[in-house]
């Protein structure tokens, strides 16, 4: 349920884009945005932090965009996003006990898996490439590229972030240290 409530917005947005154009699928993503952390916030009493600053970029890009009548401004959303995110990764190297990594994936795991460290820190440092380079190719694909193709990479992010994530769980999922091992 949480992650259909999750791509609840980008959904509406395609449908939104291929039904009236890209002005109309900003407006209906600033209010699906807007929804989503209502629906936080109902369901839990807290706003996770990527959708509080996905909703507030969503909603400054999507007004300039909207008043200005300039898509430029939507579309260069995801790279600020997507590198305040790698940012993110990268400042928990130095910010806190554990990183951004370990204190994401380690809560969803819970006790069932043993990871040192070191691990934690290779898949943080992975994490801020990855969004490195999802920020740069939204870039490219915005300066060289089509609208149409803009707007179909939206739905390569989602799922290159979900290969992406099943790649870790994975490749953690192989490199579990022992029950006597050091975490």
């Amino acid at each position: 349920m949480q992650a259909l409530t999750e791509f609840a917005p980008i959904l509406a947005f395609f449908v939104a884009y291929y039904l009236w154009g890209l002005y109309v699928g900003t407006a209906v993503l600033m209010v699906a945005m807007v929804i989503l952390l209502a629906v936080d916030w109902m369901r839990t009493r807290r706003i996770p932090p990527m959708h509080a600053i996905s909703t507030v970029l969503v909603v400054i890009f999507g007004s300039a965009t909207l008043l200005l009548h300039n898509k430029l401004f939507i579309q260069w959303k995801p790279t600020v996003f997507f590198w305040l995110t790698s940012l993110a990764f990268l400042g928990s190297f130095w910010i806190g006990e554990r990183t951004l990594t370990e204190r994401l994936m380690g809560a969803a795991f819970g006790d069932k898996l043993r990871v040192t460290a070191a691990r934690w820190r290779t898949l943080n440092a992975w994490w801020v490439a990855f969004y490195a380079f999802l920020g740069a190719l939204n870039l490219v694909v915005v300066l060289y590229a089509s609208e149409r193709t803009w707007v179909a990479l939206k739905l390569v992010d989602v799922v290159l972030v979900l290969l992406f994530v099943m790649a870790q769980v994975m490749w953690l999922s192989a490199r579990e240290e022992p029950a006597g091992g050091t975490p």
